[in-house]
């Protein structure tokens, strides 16, 4: 468990929250829709009004909230799979920003969502039935491989804990981003956030400052399998209380050892 516990919003930060909500909401329709007509374009339409979307988003981010990103490392641009820290939405609009040609694993029920599951599908991403267990895995795998032997892959990224953890917080890392590296033969750019000091996991009380994503050294595909799992966890989580530190944030457990 996690000992991260932010203090209340001020009222005007509670109003800029609403505000900053508001906004967001009327901006992802209007996008969505005036951007239905880009989906003849196939992947490149989408990824334009997915640019235009999270840009206008980090905009009315800075606007309202007060609240910026800073970029450290390389972001890949070829065929590759981005492995991430996940504390919240805010880094999944901000390391798609940071590549060109971003793709997601996502459960199945989203991509069915109208507008946002028909944009979902033209950039690439991949649905995934959790129900199957391994069996959907194999299949993610393989729509993968026929993608990289068609036009390209692009920059899947993929969230080894499988869910969204509060600052402090560890869980062990899934299998899947392992299975599909080595079917694949793809290289692995782990990512590093501390994104979640400013924006909550579920999304309300999101806070002033500037969050960091930070893309790491690539590991290529001739780092051996075994061990690969443990190095990845070790890279991310150890780069992540780094940036969580230079924020400020000390989990008590280390407070207690100084």
């Amino acid at each position: 468990m996690s000992d991260y516990r932010p203090g209340p919003l001020t009222p005007l930060q509670y109003l800029r929250n609403v505000t900053f909500y508001v906004h967001a909401a009327i901006a992802t329709l209007l996008i969505g829709l005036f951007g239905l007509i880009s989906l003849r374009d196939g992947r490149r339409g989408a990824n334009r009004v997915g640019d235009r979307w999270i840009a206008h988003l980090a905009w009315a981010a800075r606007i309202h909230l007060g609240l910026r990103c800073e970029v450290r490392g390389t972001p890949p641009t070829r065929d590759i799979i981005v492995a991430a820290k996940h504390q919240c939405f805010w880094d999944i609009l901000m390391i798609a920003q940071a590549v060109p040609r971003r793709a997601f694993i996502m459960k199945r029920e989203v991509m069915r969502v109208p507008v946002v599951g028909w944009f979902a599908w033209k950039v690439g991403c991949i649905p995934i039935d959790r129900r199957k267990g391994r069996d959907a895995m194999a299949a993610i795998s393989s729509q993968i491989n026929q993608r990289l032997a068609g036009d390209g892959l692009g920059q899947l990224i993929i969230y080894p804990e499988g869910t969204r953890t509060l600052p402090g917080e560890r869980r062990p890392y899934k299998h899947g981003v392992s299975t599909i590296r080595a079917s694949t033969g793809l290289s692995v750019a782990p990512v590093a956030v501390n994104t979640g000091l400013f924006w909550p996991r579920k999304g309300w009380g999101i806070r002033p400052g500037t969050a960091i994503i930070e893309f790491l050294p690539e590991i290529g595909p001739e780092a051996p399998r075994e061990g690969f799992l443990p190095r990845l966890e070790a890279e991310i989580e150890t780069a992540s209380d780094r940036l969580m530190a230079e924020a400020g944030f000390t989990p008590i457990a280390d407070q207690r050892n100084s």
